[in-house]
């Protein structure tokens, strides 16, 4: 799919201008706005990276997740619990996963009405490879060093912390 041609502005910039100018200085408009396309972008980068392994990058999360427990399982809900989102949400990612290969689920011995999500060999090659294609392409933060990198997490940290994401320590 060929790239759409760029503007000969900065929309987000132009529509800073006329905020300013309708309802006056709102700089967390123009930063919020940012945020949003710049999610797009990476989306859209990263889900195009995924794709051929037959991810998405929700999926690819819950994948990394389970390679990072101790025995390559979790509970569903302590999946949802580590990746923010709603129990239909990873119900819906690790069915697909299944249906995949990628995972396999179970009954957790230790809570007789829970499930357990866990990673098979396949799993593990394709996130493997999948990880290796990330990390080739800075998962599409390229245009980015290590330190912005970093100013980036910083600055995104306290919105997090006021979300409640986590307790600051």
């Amino acid at each position: 799919m060929p790239k759409p041609l760029s503007l000969p502005f900065d929309p987000i910039a132009r529509a800073d201008e006329l905020w300013k100018q309708r309802w006056g200085k709102v700089p967390s408009m123009a930063a919020i706005t940012s945020i949003m396309r710049a999610q797009q972008i990476l989306l859209s980068e990263v889900d195009a990276v995924v794709k051929p392994y037959g991810l998405t990058f929700a999926r690819y999360e819950a994948l990394v997740l389970l390679t990072f427990s101790k025995a390559g399982e979790l509970p569903m809900s302590k999946i949802g619990e580590r990746l923010m989102v709603h129990p239909t949400s990873v119900t819906n990612t690790v069915d697909r996963l299944v249906r995949s290969g990628l995972v396999a689920k179970r009954p957790n011995p230790n809570d007789g009405r829970g499930t357990l999500a866990v990673i098979t060999d396949k799993g593990r090659e394709v996130v493997d490879a999948a990880t290796r294609d990330l990390m080739a392409m800075d998962f599409g933060l390229g245009a980015y060093d290590a330190e912005e990198c970093q100013e980036i997490f910083a600055l995104l940290r306290p919105l997090r912390i006021a979300a409640h994401d986590f307790e600051e320590r």
